[in-house]
C-alpha cells in the first residue's frame, strides 16, 4: 500500500479539527493509500513564528510532508485574497526550505471560520457533547445558511451548550471549545458539505495535487 504524509498549518489551536475533514477528502481520492498526518503545533517553539511564511517554514522543518495544507479562515476577506496571501507566503518560504523537502501546497480556507464546516450533523454533535440521548431542540442552521453565518464559532459553542443538557453551575463550567475536535472526529461522512463553495474549492485543489502523488 502506498503511503502519504501531510501536515496542517493553522491559524489557531482549535483549527486542528480540520484534520478529520482532510482525512476524509484524501480517502475519497486516494482510497488505497495510508496517511500519516501532523498538525504543526508551533506554540512551544523558543521563538514563535511571526508571519505566515515563518509558520510554513517551521511547519515543513519540524513536520516533513508530501502535502502541506495551509489553513486561513476567510473571515471578512474573499477566498481569493486568502489564496493570494498563502501563495505569496509559500513563495517566500521556498527560499528557506531545501528543494528536496518542498511539499505540494493546498489552501484550506473555510468561509469565515472552520467551525462552519461542523454545523451539519446533529447526532455527532450530541455525541461529542457527551449527551447522545439529549432531547433539547438544537436548531442547526441549514446547509444553505452555513456560509452566511456571521459567527460560526459562537453558533457552534451555543449548540454544544444546548446539546450538553447541563444547567446551572455545571453549564457555567462547560467549555465548548474543548469539544470541537471531538465533534470533527465523530463525523464519518462530510459529503453534505460538497454543496458549499469553499469546500468544493478545497476538494478540487486536493484532486489536482494527488493526481501527481
Amino acid at each position: 500500500m502506498k503511503s502519504l504524509r501531510y501536515t496542517l498549518v493553522t491559524d489557531g489551536g482549535s483549527d486542528q479539527a480540520l484534520l478529520p475533514i482532510l482525512d476524509w477528502l484524501l480517502r475519497q481520492h486516494l482510497p488505497d493509500t495510508a496517511f500519516q498526518k501532523d498538525w504543526a503545533d508551533l506554540r512551544g517553539l523558543p521563538q514563535a513564528p511571526a508571519t505566515l511564511t515563518d509558520k510554513i517554514v517551521d511547519g515543513v522543518r519540524l513536520f516533513p510532508c508530501d502535502i502541506l495544507f495551509v489553513h486561513r479562515d476567510a473571515e471578512r476577506e474573499s477566498r481569493e485574497k486568502r489564496v493570494e496571501e498563502i501563495q505569496a507566503a509559500y513563495k517566500d518560504a521556498r527560499q528557506r526550505i531545501p528543494e528536496n523537502r518542498l511539499p505540494k501546497i493546498v489552501c484550506a480556507i473555510p468561509v469565515r471560520m472552520m467551525e462552519a464546516w461542523l454545523l451539519f450533523d446533529e447526532s455527532s454533535l450530541r455525541r461529542a457533547a457527551g449527551n447522545p440521548g439529549g432531547r433539547a431542540e438544537l436548531h442547526l442552521p441549514s446547509l444553505s445558511q452555513i456560509e452566511n453565518l456571521l459567527d460560526p464559532k459562537n453558533t457552534l459553542y451555543d449548540l454544544f451548550r444546548a446539546a450538553s443538557g447541563l444547567s446551572g453551575r455545571r453549564l457555567k463550567q462547560f467549555r465548548p471549545q474543548q469539544y470541537v475536535h471531538r465533534l470533527a472526529e465523530q463525523i464519518d461522512d462530510f459529503s453534505p458539505l460538497r454543496c458549499l463553495s469553499a469546500f468544493q474549492a478545497l476538494e478540487q485543489d486536493i484532486a489536482r495535487v494527488v493526481v501527481y502523488m
